[in-house]
């Protein structure tokens, strides 16, 4: 990336919670990656409370030299450190996502898990996931859709979900009316295979169901940063971060409290 295009992918992120950085694979490692997946799934059988998010394969990466591979792979990290993102850490393990065939689509939720927490209201992100596609994705085979900005802040939507994963939203009924339904804002990101997704785990994101004939299939990685400013932080820093307890424990919590305004 040229630094004017790292620069927009970076306040991109700030802005929207999302973006893309095409073409990080190469076209070998993405059949290392392909094949690697495949095997993998071959000899999984997925519980049924993660229907919605397809196989859900997780693989640490010391258990697994290709894995391992991506979770180091030096384009991915020049592309970070170009953003000023260098700082972000991979939690170790991978999660393999698929839509297969006829599979249905992943409900609207976010990740972020420290909602009690003063650090929920950074301008910039904390905790980000990196998801590499390994085929093209389009609407019809069930590609990522997000609702920009909605990291920082608060929609209607927010407040009619049901919780994340396992804390209810695994359980809905695959018509729920709020959990699957198109958003007047959302944007359907659809990206070609070997592309790299960065998202703000804030940010409210879902997938299209699978109408397609073929398999749909993305390896997620998290990464998160200190709790500290960001260099290339040169904005307002909001008063409840320059107030937070760094000693304090913040209960864990799914749900969006008083700091998502």
């Amino acid at each position: 990336m040229t630094p004017d295009v790292a620069t927009n992918k970076r306040e991109q992120m700030l802005r929207d919670g999302f973006c893309v950085i095409e073409g990080i694979l190469s076209d070998a490692f993405l059949e290392q990656l392909i094949d690697q997946s495949e095997d993998l799934i071959a000899s999984h059988v997925p519980p049924p409370d993660v229907r919605y998010q397809g196989q859900h394969v997780v693989v640490e990466g010391k258990d697994n030299r290709i894995i391992q591979e991506m979770l180091d792979w030096a384009p991915a990290r020049q592309s970070l450190k170009q953003m000023g993102f260098d700082d972000f850490a991979s939690h170790g393990n991978v999660i393999i996502l698929t839509k297969d065939p006829g599979e249905p689509a992943l409900y609207w939720h976010q990740d972020w898990m420290q909602w009690n927490d003063p650090s929920s209201c950074t301008p910039w992100p904390q905790v980000i996931f990196l998801s590499y596609y390994l085929q093209d994705t389009t609407v019809e085979n069930g590609c990522l859709k997000v609702i920009p900005g909605t990291h920082l802040k608060r929609i209607p939507l927010h407040d009619q979900l049901v919780p994340a994963h396992e804390q209810g939203a695994r359980f809905v009924a695959d018509d729920h009316p709020v959990m699957f339904s198109n958003h007047p804002d959302q944007v359907d990101v659809k990206v070609k295979a070997g592309s790299l997704v960065l998202a703000d785990a804030r940010v409210l994101h879902a997938a299209h169901k699978n109408l397609t004939d073929h398999r749909r299939t993305l390896i997620l990685a998290w990464h998160r940063r200190p709790d500290t400013i960001p260099p290339y932080w040169k904005g307002l820093v909001p008063e409840v971060l320059t107030d937070r307890d760094e000693g304090a424990e913040y209960a864990g919590s799914r749900i969006p409290g008083t700091f998502l305004e």
